[in-house]
């Protein structure tokens, strides 16, 4: 157990590679900020040859500290799920820019293919809605519209970011794991479904072009020699969501994670049975142990760490993230005033891609501290609109396990058991999304029996936030959130 875990951690504003020991403690990380380019309203895209250099970078570097390639089991890897990658077979070099998966792009598809009447039996074979969230209908739009796509002919792969990097480190391996592949749309997540006929025939996929889909803790390949000094397996990749979800060790039907990264997403568990929604929640494939699928429910909301971005760089308010913490803890009161979030639409229960945000309430006694305080209180919000959702499919949260880079502001985390009345724990080590890579990675690799045995030695402590807030008050918040919301959704 002295050899090291190695996990690329590719976001949507950063690439990022860890180091792990195989007890699960953090060694080490090496991080890239990843340019977005906006180049029309709703228009979200990366530079995926830039992805493919920043983690090279990182990832020779967390080798380099571990004392070289030999001294690695194993290498797992997640990323922003739903984004699109286009490139050349040959040559491993993108053809077009990603699309990323914030981008909204291919939504008059969608309202088209709603009107049509697909998306009950388009539910029922993928676990999703019709929506520009996914990745099928970046796809579909993009050869369509980028004819250098349709000239690349039999040379053309497509895949979503964790396919490409292993693609990319492997010299030529063309895989997805069962996590990534469900948040497709072409993908039937029912048993051991693979690329669905149908649903690539709706969106206009070849699936000529898509990649083998393999479990969450298969051994794909080894990275090429000449990159970091030696062959490494390859052998723990899975979205985000669901690593951050394994991350926070809830396996077990019932168990409830939050993430609160660029966006917000919370998952809860619900073992080998595939979940069904009549709230217009997702059923997603949480992970693949050989044949085996588990399962989750998931709702996902659009602006969450990206509303405090775009606060601070958009309208200047905060000099940093972490100062709207403290504008948060300077006011009694959010004074009136609610931020509805919807910068890219709004995500579940809601689904609105055409949703606008909306900040209400102001008057000259409002000042930025309470617009700061009004975004963190979104959070809440949100959280709390699917924790009903998710309670009216059957699902109660008996406690929630957050975690993401916003997850480390004690004041949101506090406001979230207040306004959910719940229970809230946050580990110590909050990058869970990486952790659980990490997990999946030293299970394929052999150093754990199984996945649950990985979680449960690998998993730190934590730090639990008790609900603290009068009824009363919780009820005329969720008043004016409601008020709020409302106009937005007309």
């Amino acid at each position: 157990m002295t050899k090291k875990i190695i996990v690329i951690d590719e976001g949507t504003t950063s690439t990022r590679t860890m180091l792990f020991g195989a007890d699960g403690i953090p060694l080490g990380s090496a991080q890239r900020e990843i340019r977005q380019y906006y180049p029309g309203p709703g228009l979200v895209e990366h530079d995926a040859a830039e992805i493919w250099e920043a983690t090279l970078a990182c990832t020779r570097e967390m080798i380099a500290q571990a004392g070289g390639a030999e001294h690695i089991a194993a290498i797992g890897i997640t990323n922003q799920r739903e984004t699109v990658v286009f490139w050349d077979r040959t040559t491993g070099e993108p053809l077009a820019r990603a699309i990323v998966w914030q981008d909204r792009r291919s939504a008059a598809d969608c309202a088209a293919l709603k009107d049509a009447g697909h998306e009950e039996w388009v539910q029922a074979k993928s676990g999703l809605l019709l929506d520009p969230y996914f990745s099928g209908t970046k796809i579909g739009w993009a050869l369509k519209h980028w004819p250098q796509l349709k000239e690349a002919g039999e040379r053309l792969a497509v895949g979503t970011v964790e396919s490409y990097l292993i693609y990319r480190l492997t010299g030529g391996v063309h895989v997805t794991d069962a996590s990534n592949a469900s948040r497709t749309l072409l993908m039937d997540i029912n048993g051991n479904g693979g690329w669905d006929d149908r649903l690539c025939d709706l969106l206009g996929v070849p699936m000529g072009l898509l990649p083998e889909i393999t479990g969450n803790t298969t051994t794909v390949g080894t990275t090429d020699p000449a990159l970091f000094g030696g062959a490494i397996p390859i052998c723990g990749m899975a979205g985000d969501q669901q690593a951050a979800t394994i991350g926070q060790a809830c396996l077990s039907p019932g168990q409830t994670k939050a993430t609160f990264g660029t966006g917000a997403f919370i998952l809860s568990a619900s073992g080998t049975v595939r979940p069904q929604s009549a709230n217009r929640l997702l059923a997603t494939v949480l992970v693949q142990e050989g044949d085996v699928r588990s399962y989750a429910l998931e709702g996902s909301v659009f602006a969450a760490g990206s509303l405090i971005k775009w606060l601070r760089d958009g309208l200047g308010l905060l000099a940093s993230a972490g100062e709207s913490e403290g504008l948060a803890r300077s006011v009694g009161d959010n004074g009136g005033v609610y931020l509805v979030p919807a910068l890219s639409g709004l995500g579940a229960p809601h689904w609105r891609p055409d949703a606008l945000a909306a900040l209400s309430g102001l008057s000259f006694a409002s000042g930025k501290a309470h617009v700061a305080r009004a975004a963190l209180e979104a959070q809440a919000y949100q959280a709390h609109d699917l924790k009903s959702a998710f309670a009216a499919d059957g699902v109660d949260w008996a406690e929630l396990r957050i975690d993401g880079g916003m997850a480390a502001n004690d004041w949101m985390a506090q406001d979230l058991a207040d306004m959910l009345d719940l229970t809230v724990e946050r580990p110590d080590f909050v990058e869970s999304t990486a952790l659980g890579a990490a997990m999946l990675a030293a299970t394929g690799a052999g150093l754990y029996p199984d996945l649950a045995s990985a979680a449960q030695a690998m998993r730190g402590t934590a730090t639990r936030f008790t609900p603290a807030l009068d009824a009363q008050k919780r009820k005329t918040r969720l008043a004016g959130w409601q008020s709020a919301l409302a106009k937005v959704l007309g």
